[in-house]
């Protein structure tokens, strides 16, 4: 490896446009970071008003149950405290805080989303993206104290900041190992021209103007050297200011030693004139963000204390076990096909996501057309014997998250079931019985678009944080194609029967 290494070091430097045609090749090839190309183009059309009724802002956020929870969260904010009034929609928050500071939030939610669920093999990779996160959050806390206009433009800047770092580390692996090889770790930027054809700045920017991201975003992500204010100075001025110093904030507070901590106090001190900010506003900001760090992020040394690490790693080892069991047993209900009925092959799905989640509690629910009901049937877990009886619901539509899940055919996944703002999407029926849980997936099994029921599971404050990888999702997705499929199968048995009587 070393040698490969030296060997592109000291080869002939590329072009940059073939930099960028490698790039948007392996791009094609290995796909955009999950769902995230189609996220921004829903976001930016919706903040476009591109054909209101198919790029509605409001749709385009109760799409994502997560990020309903963040808008609405919003909307109550400190921030946004002086009108003086309590959200409970998202409408009505996009009119209180309008659809491009909705937009924004939106897209900085996207881009930490799918970077914090992206687990590529690469460690440089993986490293990249969470400095990235922590450059958000750097600057979330740095807007938020300045009180501009819009916060959640300047999160936006600063993870974008990295993005050149983050598409080489991801999509070039080899040119990055070149890049360190020539330059040192953590002096990448200065062997870019000469190996890339084009600094690593250039290279986001092309990235975010490829994905037709907004010009002022693009504008934002400029690395701009700390001064006094000049004639001119402008709100992409300041922007891209706080980016540069964000970026260069994560980079000093990811060790979290004695050495970081004095750059941080450094760059304070150099960058608080062209941002406007008191030093000491500065600092308390860096520090509210190095807390959430601490709280969020998962392999940065600012998070990792050795107690949190050695959680860290058996839930890791409990997770990779889990999916080996979930891929077995799906692989056993595939081979028990046409042998088992829709009863016994639900069955097995259940103790599947059981086992291989690590739920708490699972249950599998049933629609009885007769009584106009789901009703539970079978559960696993504790408690679950006391609580089967009282599991019912009516069929009927209500604006909850459990008739979405059933409505759209898709498996959701709530991550915080406890955050108030979401608690108008839960049913009265699962505050009577289940509210202790944390964390819930619905998997929906419907036939020919019409529901027939659905597998619920939960954790609860016992699990550490819960984020499903694709791969867990698609597991899940493969196992309910599997019921849907015997059920189908039983379905068209008892038409024939019928029709021979």
């Amino acid at each position: 490896m070393m040698q490969q290494a030296t060997a592109l070091a000291n080869a002939v430097p590329a072009s940059a446009d073939a930099t960028l045609a490698l790039l948007w090749e392996r791009i094609r090839r290995q796909g955009d970071m999950p769902g995230f190309t189609r996220a921004i183009n829903a976001i930016l059309s919706a903040m476009r008003g591109e054909d209101e009724r198919e790029f509605s802002m409001t749709q385009t956020v109760l799409s994502d149950p997560v990020l309903t929870q963040k808008v609405l969260r919003l909307a109550n904010s400190g921030m946004y405290s002086a009108f003086g009034q309590r959200i409970n929609t998202v409408s009505k928050a996009v009119l209180v805080l309008g659809t491009e500071a909705i937009g924004h939030l939106a897209l900085g939610l996207k881009l930490i989303e799918e970077i914090s669920k992206s687990t590529p093999d690469s460690a440089n990779a993986h490293v990249e993206m969470e400095k990235a996160v922590l450059a958000g959050m750097v600057a979330q806390q740095i807007a938020a104290s300045a009180s501009t206009r819009d916060p959640e433009e300047a999160v936006v800047c600063s993870i974008l900041h990295s993005l050149g770092r983050m598409m080489v580390t991801f999509y070039l692996p080899e040119r990055w190992t070149a890049l360190q090889a020539a330059a040192g770790a953590g002096n990448e930027g200065a062997a870019a021209p000469g190996l890339l054809g084009l600094s690593l700045e250039a290279l986001g920017r092309a990235t975010a103007e490829h994905w037709g991201l907004p010009r002022n975003l693009v504008a934002g992500m400029r690395t701009l050297e700390p001064a006094e204010r000049e004639e001119g100075f402008g709100h992409d001025d300041w922007l891209a200011a706080l980016g540069t110093m964000s970026t260069r904030c994560a980079n000093s507070l990811w060790n979290d030693d004695e050495a970081g901590a004095a750059e941080v106090q450094e760059l304070a001190a150099a960058f608080a004139p062209m941002l406007g900010v008191q030093v000491e506003h500065i600092l308390g900001a860096i520090d509210r963000a190095r807390t959430d760090a601490a709280a969020d992020l998962t392999i940065a040394p600012l998070a990792n204390p050795v107690d949190k690490r050695a959680r860290v790693d058996v839930v890791t080892r409990k997770r990779e076990a889990g999916n080996r069991i979930l891929m077995s047993g799906v692989a056993d209900m595939r081979d028990a096909g046409m042998a088992v009925n829709p009863g016994q092959m639900m069955s097995m799905a259940l103790e599947t996501v059981f086992q291989g989640l690590s739920f708490t509690r699972a249950f599998a629910f049933l629609r009885n057309r007769r009584e106009g009901k789901y009703l539970a049937k079978m559960g696993f877990g504790t408690g679950t014997k006391v609580l089967l009886p009282n599991l019912a619901f009516d069929d009927g539509y209500e604006a909850d998250v459990f008739h979405a899940a059933l409505a759209s055919d898709r498996v959701i996944f709530i991550e915080n079931a406890q955050d108030p703002k979401f608690s108008s999407k839960l049913p009265g029926w699962w505050k009577g019985t289940l509210s202790e849980a944390r964390s819930f997936v619905v998997v929906p099994l419907c036939l020919n678009g019409q529901p027939v029921g659905f597998i619920y599971g939960d954790w609860d404050d016992t699990f550490p944080s819960v984020h499903l990888s694709q791969t867990e999702f698609s597991l899940l997705n493969d196992l309910r194609s599997l019921v849907v499929r015997t059920v189908e199968r039983r379905a068209g048995v008892e038409v024939a029967a019928v029709g021979r009587a």
